[in-house]
């Protein structure tokens, strides 16, 4: 069914009603969940999001989505829970057991076939036709598919395992997974070592390469005799899987190692003192600049202060040339640009930050762009009976032209248009109780259009929606919080900048920080809002508010509107 990408509908918040009515549901069709494992998915304080999504095919599908990860879907008014939950309880479903190069086939939109099912020693697990169940490897506990069974466990013997036994609806790898986090699943080892194939004879866990081949070519080869198609997906088995991965930790295992060592080498002040000195001669070619991930600190070094790093500069390795031209102030009076070390010195080639910034915050991580914002309007219970014939209720989020649209078509179908004067509507008494003041009711027997438009969307909950490229939209009530500039004093007459609200707009705080930071040559500083979770204020030194303006404005692309404090830069020839 996730096959292939899915559309979303709406992204909403799920109201303390619906929550208490979705733990009666999970309590009625997962009986096995105890009152503490429904809190921990259903948790009262957290929130829970309802994404209404169309599958490739058409069909409407409500996903429970928790701390970004979706936890169940429900098709069809029946509920079933993802990977993500079944990781955490493994034994909520009956689970059938084939080998690891099904799991493609499974992946690629092809259902569980019965000559590819694992025959345990205690049989396979009791399931009636339609019951909703998993799918697990070999060796692993942790299911990897879900599906219903096709017939019940009764009707898979009579058949002779032969035929088709789970029809799949989600898998790991499937897009529903990648909905979530993406993580892998956990390695629950298998208590049950003694299995059987298809036709019901022992088969040790060490010789099932001996069989698992023959399996999956007669559970491909049955299902393609009936008319199905089996789509080969790029995917490795989870055998070639872990090999690559157990390969690429050894390398980097000993690249790491051999870094370990060199590091242990040198104690923290020869480290220091390295360091001190990298930062000296990148400064004479270029400008300060400390290594990223390294901070330098020169009372760590043997040096202790500036001056006598200098004349060790000029004494020992004849660099500069130092003088005390002011009273207790060391200069740098000459440099002697053709000596050995400096000249032998190559600057490290290191991206610009705020290129880092813009063209991914990590490996494998696409380029920020600017989200979507959208101003929407939700239906009050006050204005229901008014969108009652459009079947919109309360909580309905629209556009403002289809709230303009839905009116206008309420108005020409009851006839209410004024007929001396076109551009009046007469008040019946649905709209006089949706939009008229009690002190109106008998004075107002008419609005202009603009007039009932205004009222309509005043008396609605404004809400706004933002989207972020390759991802589901988030819908929010109120107005979305600009990105604000701010600038204080602190101490004697010194300025800061401070910004907030970076995070709405997907930017990541530390990111932004570092390329200001690089940008004003200025120290920044991050700051958790009090009373605000999880948003993170960003401190600069100085009066930075046009290079802030900038960077928001030109290199993230973030409207004008949505930027709040650009007109707190200071004037030109004032000093900041």
């Amino acid at each position: 069914m996730f096959a292939k990408p899915f559309r979303v509908k709406s992204n909403t918040v799920l109201k303390g009603s619906d929550r208490r009515k979705l733990k009666a549901d999970l309590s009625a069709a997962f009986p096995s969940l105890s009152a503490d494992d429904l809190s921990e998915l259903a948790p009262n304080k957290e929130e829970i999001n309802v994404v209404k999504i169309y599958a490739h095919k058409g069909e409407a599908v409500t996903l429970y989505v928790l701390h970004k990860n979706p936890l169940f879907f429900e098709l069809e008014k029946r509920l079933y829970p993802t990977v993500y939950v079944l990781w955490r309880y493994p034994a909520l479903l009956p689970v059938f057991r084939t080998w690891a190069p099904v799991l493609q086939k499974l992946i690629g939109g092809a259902d569980l076939m019965l000559p590819g099912v694992v025959m345990p020693s205690c049989g396979l697990p009791d399931v009636k036709q339609g019951s909703c169940c998993a799918v697990a490897i070999v060796n692993n506990r942790a299911p990897v598919a879900i599906g219903k069974a096709a017939m019940s466990s009764a009707e898979m013997h009579s058949s002779g395992m032969k035929g088709r036994g789970v029809s799949i609806l989600h898998t790991y790898m499937d897009y529903l997974w990648a909905f979530g986090d993406k993580s892998n699943p956990p390695s629950l080892p298998d208590d049950d070592d003694d299995v059987e194939d298809a036709n019901g004879e022992p088969c040790e866990v060490g010789q099932k390469e001996e069989y698992k081949d023959d399996d999956v070519g007669k559970c491909v080869e049955e299902q393609q005799s009936s008319g199905e198609t089996v789509k080969d997906q790029a995917c490795c088995g989870f055998e070639e899987l872990s090999l690559t991965e157990k390969e690429e930790d050894k390398v980097e295992s000993s690249n790491e190692k051999s870094e370990e060592t060199q590091d242990e080498q040198k104690t923290p002040q020869e480290e220091m003192d390295a360091l001190l000195l990298q930062c000296f001669l990148h400064a004479l070619k270029s400008k300060v600049k400390s290594p990223s991930g390294k901070q330098l600190d020169i009372k760590k070094s043997r040096y202790r202060k500036l001056s006598k790093f200098l004349q060790v500069m000029q004494q020992q390795y004849c660099l500069v040339q130092v003088k005390e031209l002011t009273k207790g102030v060391e200069s740098i009076v000459e440099v002697d640009w053709k000596n050995p070390q400096l000249r032998s010195f190559s600057v490290p080639e290191e991206a610009g930050v705020e290129n880092k910034v813009l063209q991914g915050r990590g490996e494998g991580e696409a380029p920020y762009h600017p989200p979507e914002i959208t101003t929407l309007y939700s239906v009050s219970s006050r204005l229901e009976p008014l969108f009652l014939d459009t079947n919109k209720r309360k909580g309905t989020t629209m556009h403002p032209a289809e709230v303009r649209s839905i009116v206008t078509d309420y108005v020409k179908k009851n006839e209410l248009v004024d007929e001396n004067n076109k551009n009046y509507v007469t008040i019946n008494p649905t709209l006089c109780d949706c939009l008229l003041e009690k002190s109106e009711y008998q004075e107002v027997e008419s609005l202009k259009w603009d007039d009932l438009f205004s009222r309509t969307l005043g008396r609605m909950q404004e809400c706004y929606q933002v989207v972020f490229p390759g991802q589901a939209p988030i819908v929010k009530k109120g107005h979305i919080e600009p990105i604000d500039i701010s600038v204080a004093s602190r101490g004697s007459n010194k300025k800061v900048t401070l910004i907030k609200n970076l995070e709405v707009y997907g930017l990541d705080p530390a990111a932004v920080a570092t390329a200001l930071q690089h940008r004003v040559q200025a120290s920044t500083v991050l700051q958790l809002l009090p009373g605000a979770k999880d948003k993170v204020l960003v401190q600069i030194q100085g009066n930075q508010v046009h290079q802030v303006g900038s960077l928001l404005l030109d290199q993230f692309q973030i409207p004008r509107k949505y930027i709040q404090g650009l007109d707190k830069a200071p004037k030109s020839g004032k000093k900041k």
